[in-house]
């Protein structure tokens, strides 16, 4: 029993625990495999993609629930505070908030963090034992698949990268790109003599071919991996990331419910800053496409959360209360309510 009067620290549910929650989607592969696309037809007066641009396929639309449900325990508590995480629009994806699922006496407010991810914090004064407060975001999400450029040999390396995106070849959250090993073996894969898309994509073959795949409810990091030569998603992710840092190639990890994927920056012959995408887990070899229908839940992988010292690795739901008999549970609401064509989720 937890004394009351005693506040509550922020409790994260990590995205390990939410893989549990999320088991109709899969874990670090549900979706990946789909075997249909239609790559977008362009208006007659629409500019066609320069060469060394991604492709956006077709659109399809989903209805997506997002949220907490906050439960008490045997004693109530009061002055509790929630926090998720909600899409934002990206080039491949729209998000419209069509209704804010809330009680009267509930409180919501979203914040943006630098332009890569959206985190909602729910107010609830009081729940009493045994009671159960669910406060949801309803989104209509529009996205698009990513096909790779057609020719991608003008990209380049970026000469100059921009203030705002230099984090991205710094070390973060379970990414030790300041590693001696990870720094050494960058010099053994990476062969500057490469264009620059050959030479992340040869960073990209040497994960997938030394790195074995297997999921773990735990979170390791790259250099752990490495060790072990196994890891799921998430570690994949991670080790091709610090790779490319270590090499000078901006990379940043991409969530997505149950699962993780990497992109890479690369500039266009007209000095254009260009994100790719790449699937570090799976069977296909997506390098520079991205044949995905779940939601962008978030773009990056450190994050400075209020409450918490150190940087976090994504936004993941926490719950904190000024006052609790017994400790309240959080359970992170991710559910899928239509499909594209308006049926039922299943």
């Amino acid at each position: 029993m937890i004394e009351r009067a005693r506040v509550l620290g922020h409790q994260p549910c990590s995205r390990r625990t939410a893989l549990r929650m999320l088991g109709a989607w899969g874990a670090c592969l549900g979706g990946v495999g789909a075997s249909f696309r239609t790559v977008r037809a362009l208006d007659q007066d629409e500019p066609r993609p320069a060469d060394w641009q991604v492709t956006l396929g077709d659109p399809q639309t989903f209805v997506w629930d997002m949220g907490v449900e906050v439960a008490a325990g045997a004693g109530a508590a009061r002055g509790l505070t929630a926090t998720f995480p909600v899409p934002i629009d990206w080039p491949e994806q729209s998000v419209e908030v069509m209704d804010e699922r809330v009680g009267d006496d509930l409180r919501l407010v979203m914040r943006d963090f630098d332009e890569q991810a959206r985190l909602a914090t729910v107010r609830i004064p009081r729940i009493e034992p045994g009671q159960t407060r669910r406060a949801v975001v309803r989104l209509r999400v529009r996205k698009s698949w990513l096909e790779a450029p057609s020719d991608p040999s003008s990209l380049t390396l970026p000469e100059r990268v921009p203030a705002g995106l230099r984090g991205y070849l710094q070390p973060s959250p379970y990414i030790e790109s300041d590693d001696r090993v990870i720094r050494e073996l960058a010099e053994e894969v990476i062969d500057e003599s490469l264009p620059a898309w050959d030479r992340v994509e040869a960073i990209y073959s040497w994960v997938r071919e030394n790195i074995a795949y297997e999921f773990d409810e735990r979170i390791h990091s790259c250099r752990a991996a490495l060790a072990a030569k196994k890891g799921d998603c998430e570690e994949l992710s991670s080790l091709f990331i610090a790779l490319c840092r270590v090499g000078g190639i901006p990379a940043r990890a991409v969530w997505i419910p149950g699962h993780t994927y990497p992109e890479f920056l690369l500039e266009s012959p007209q000095g254009e800053m260009l994100w790719f995408p790449c699937q570090a887990a799976g069977e296909a070899h997506d390098f520079g496409r991205m044949p995905e229908w779940k939601p962008i839940l978030q773009k990056g992988d450190r994050f400075r959360v209020p409450g918490q010292r150190e940087p976090q690795r994504y936004l993941a739901p926490t719950l904190a209360a000024q006052d609790a008999a017994a400790a309240p549970s959080l359970k992170w609401v991710l559910e899928q309510v239509l499909n594209d064509d308006g049926s039922p989720a299943q």
